[in-house]
């Protein structure tokens, strides 16, 4: 007894003062009334001051409080070996979804020659997995919001196996086409695995963690690029489709470790489950359980449409969406412009080109080739510096000036196109487009689960995914069709696209930077650890609920 009263001495007492709903008031905390006294131990608490963003010491881990949230344990626990496991399990997610959607930019020319299809049938069948994908994003939200992150997730990564191994026996064009669909239908639910992995993240390693799950993406298609040069000239498309939709077997087989979100246990009034599966987090963390009980926040209707719309999330609603149109739109429009840039040569070679097949463009055949493979390989290599550095920004400068930073050196990119660069300068400016709407799409993936609260975040994430789907959908029809008749329109189209979302992106109501995850739509933003003592005149209400 006399070692713990001993070991109790010894730990600085912190009081986690959370905004919006309490059971006590502040008159209580001042005067002490709800406080226990303990012969031999020291009751006058010092108070201990944060940086901005830090995250709470161990020794912090909330021992005197009689109540703790998810949040609270989350950031008592902080980083460690579970999160570790559960990025690379994460990122294996993404690195398959990655490589089911660059597997479009290599299996449409393939086909274009073997079945001799037309144009408008080749931009059909990469348009079809748009289709797909936007028609399910809700619906995966929804299951998400209402049967639990881990479950969602399963279900669509399973779906999406079956049917990217079905679709490598497809006999005719037609059953490719329904069956690419059916595949781009389980893909729109893979970005709920981010919902999942953003749930177990402190506050402080979140935004960078996220970043740093998006470097799966890049390792995916680099790795789908170089599985189609070896498989492509010797076994063919069917075994590329075949092998692509492999990893995807062994994240499922894997998915059986992930536990469900503690923060959709809570709101679901399972806070057993939650509580064992912080206490597992906490065992392979090595760090203590904050000590209590876990209590929960106001109890909501979840994964309701309107929610998006009311008065406080409304215009961040319809801003997020239009910026995912524009980086889905912009990122996928650039990957099939590239190809066309590199066919020709230059820009100023495309019109030239295009009047020469004119006459047999529907059937014009042309084989990737080892240059072509060699071309698509280094724009592919760009995502990873684009990463790096919105990895380097977005906790310096903030989410939204990131997004609008992006959207603006893709628009400038884009303009500067106009003039008849050469080959190299433009690999060079593909290379920083790419990277830059790379970056921009990934501090979306950061801002977007941050913004919104516990009860609606995979339905808020699951609207976003199927807008963005919309831009990857009328993509096509912009780098193919409209390309034919004007190039410098093609351009036009998307550098205004980008500088309208850059503006969009500056519009935003919320800045998320340094703020946690929000458990209701009924508490306000933010939740501050303020050290506590009995000379206190009293406690200072955060503002960082306010929009900026």
């Amino acid at each position: 007894m006399e070692d713990d009263l001993f070991q109790l001495r010894q730990l600085p007492v912190v009081k986690f003062r959370r905004t919006g709903e309490s059971s006590r008031s502040d008159e209580d905390v001042i005067s002490g009334e709800h406080e226990v006294q303990i012969e031999g131990v020291r009751t006058e608490l010092e108070p201990v001051e944060l940086e901005d963003g830090a995250a709470v010491p161990k020794e912090f881990a909330n021992p005197t409080d009689d109540t703790f949230m998810v949040e609270d344990a989350v950031e008592a626990i902080g980083f460690g070996k579970f999160q570790w496991k559960l990025s690379v399990i994460t990122g294996l997610a993404w690195a398959s979804n990655a490589m089911e959607m660059m597997i479009l930019s290599i299996l449409a020319p393939q086909l274009h020659c073997e079945w001799r299809l037309p144009s408008w049938q080749v931009a059909l069948l990469t348009s079809v997995v748009f289709v797909g994908m936007m028609s399910s994003s809700t619906l995966w939200g929804n299951i998400s919001d209402q049967y639990g992150r881990k479950t969602g997730l399963k279900i669509s990564v399973l779906w999406t196996l079956y049917y990217g191994i079905l679709s490598g026996f497809a006999p005719v064009y037609s059953w490719i086409l329904v069956l690419r669909g059916l595949v781009g239908f389980g893909i729109g639910g893979v970005p709920q695995s981010v919902t999942l992995y953003a749930e177990f993240l402190p506050m402080k390693a979140r935004a960078k963690c996220i970043l740093l799950i998006e470097v799966f993406w890049a390792i995916g298609t680099v790795f789908e690029v170089l599985l189609a040069v070896l498989v492509m000239p010797t076994l063919g498309w069917r075994w590329l489709l075949i092998l692509s939709a492999l990893p995807l077997l062994l994240f499922a087989v894997l998915c059986f470790w992930l536990p469900e979100s503690a923060r959709y246990d809570v709101l679901s009034g399972n806070q057993e489950k939650a509580i064992a599966t912080l206490k597992r987090i906490a065992t392979e963390n090595g760090a203590p359980m904050p000590l209590g009980k876990l209590i929960i926040s106001r109890q909501e209707d979840r994964g309701k449409m309107r929610d998006l719309f009311t008065p406080h999330f409304r215009w961040t609603t319809l801003l997020l969406w239009f910026i995912w149109f524009s980086n889905a739109f912009s990122y996928y429009g650039l990957v099939l412009l590239t190809t066309e840039f590199f066919q020709a040569g230059d820009v100023c070679s495309i019109s030239s080109r295009r009047k020469e097949v004119k006459a047999k463009c529907s059937l014009t055949c042309e084989y990737l080739t080892e240059e072509d493979y060699t071309d698509l390989l280094w724009t592919t290599l760009s995502e990873f510096p684009g990463v790096l550095v919105t990895l380097w920004i977005i906790d310096r400068i903030g989410r939204k000036k990131t997004m609008a930073l992006s959207f603006f050196v893709f628009s400038f990119c884009s303009l500067l196109l106009f003039l008849c660069v050469g080959r190299n300068v433009l690999t060079v400016l593909l290379f920083i487009a790419r990277a830059f709407i790379s970056g921009g799409f990934q501090a979306a993936y950061v801002y977007t689960p941050e913004v919104y609260p516990t009860a609606t975040r995979a339905l808020g994430l699951g609207t976003c995914s199927g807008m963005a789907r919309v831009g990857a959908l009328i993509t096509p029809f912009i780098a193919q069709v409209m390309l034919e008749s004007s190039v410098y329109l093609t351009l036009v189209v998307y550098s205004g696209c980008c500088l309208l979302a850059a503006v969009a992106s500056c519009f935003l109501p919320i800045e998320t930077k340094g703020r946690g995850l929000q458990e209701s739509s009924h508490r306000e933003w933010g939740q501050e650890m303020v050290g506590r003592g009995s000379h206190s005149p009293g406690v200072t209400r955060s503002n960082s609920g306010s929009q900026e």
